[in-house]
């Protein structure tokens, strides 16, 4: 039986100004899965997201967490986010500690570990996201891209169930950004589940198991990462490109060499491999 990790009823989320970022939302997320949340900016995304985290308390409605109603008390807030680990869009809100060794151990120390336990899980989680040489270094001192880093790192570090992940690849340049990718691809195990939101919808599609898509603080998509690019009127609606390999695949089907029943191929890879059968045949 498919387990839901969260399900989301009724959450609506105005702030203090009156504008509502969240309305009469709905959703539920199933356990282990790799999802992309897609939105033009002010769809409600973050918002979302910290709501996942306890961050925000709901206007109306409520969230589950495996299947518990979510309580905003201390205890059960910091059982949660032991569980629910964010990285923020700014890392300039994650870094706080004087510098980068001790900022990525704030985390695993919170969770009682011995030291020994937590040395070993920082360091590791400093070689994978290839910030070791930095680890004495002022966070403050930090380049972007280097923040972002050390903002992964931490939660890296603490191993949560569920990653959020806020326009993680914002900021990083092309080759940290394919490591970062392929990082979540090494740690996602069927009891993790991964949801990051972004702008990039070459990333997403290839990518996800499974995308939702946020318009104007509700979901107005949720499912494969092939079938909503397929819909014109909620793509335009979000604000949303197709992706590159999606376009080629539709033209190579206008031109007849495939056809509408073959599946679409999610990856550059896919499709040359396609293209090479096609040849033979």
């Amino acid at each position: 039986m498919e387990e839901h990790i969260f399900n989301i009823d009724g959450l609506t989320h105005q702030f203090a100004d009156g504008t509502f970022a969240l309305k009469d939302l709905s959703l539920t997320i199933q356990q282990g899965k790799k999802i992309a949340l897609l939105g033009n900016n002010g769809a409600g995304k973050s918002t979302l997201f910290q709501h996942l985290n306890g961050l925000l308390k709901p206007t109306t409605g409520s969230i589950k967490f495996k299947g518990k109603k979510l309580k905003y008390d201390r205890k059960t807030l910091l059982l949660l986010r032991k569980q629910v680990g964010i990285v923020f869009q700014d890392p300039d809100s994650q870094l706080f500690s004087a510098n980068v060794q001790q900022d990525i151990s704030f985390g695993p120390m919170n969770l009682g570990w011995e030291r020994d336990v937590v040395r070993e899980k920082v360091e590791w989680a400093m070689a994978q996201t290839e910030v070791t040489e930095l680890k004495d270094k002022p966070t403050h001192f930090l380049s972007l891209g280097q923040k972002k880093r050390v903002a992964i790192a931490g939660v890296l570090a603490m191993e949560p169930e569920v990653w959020i992940l806020d326009e993680p690849t914002a900021g990083l340049d092309s080759y940290f950004s394919k490591q970062f990718m392929a990082l979540l691809d090494n740690i996602h195990l069927p009891d993790k589940t991964i949801i990051l939101s972004t702008h990039d919808v070459n990333l997403a599609y290839q990518w996800a198991d499974e995308i939702i898509v946020m318009n104007d603080g509700k979901v107005i998509y949720q499912g494969d990462p092939v079938t909503i690019f397929h819909h014109e009127d909620l793509l335009y609606q979000a604000h949303l490109e197709k992706p590159w390999i999606f376009e080629m695949f539709q033209s190579l089907i206008q031109s007849k060499i495939f056809t509408e029943e073959d599946p679409a191929p999610r990856t550059k890879e896919e499709l040359l491999q396609k293209m090479e059968i096609e040849k033979v045949n």
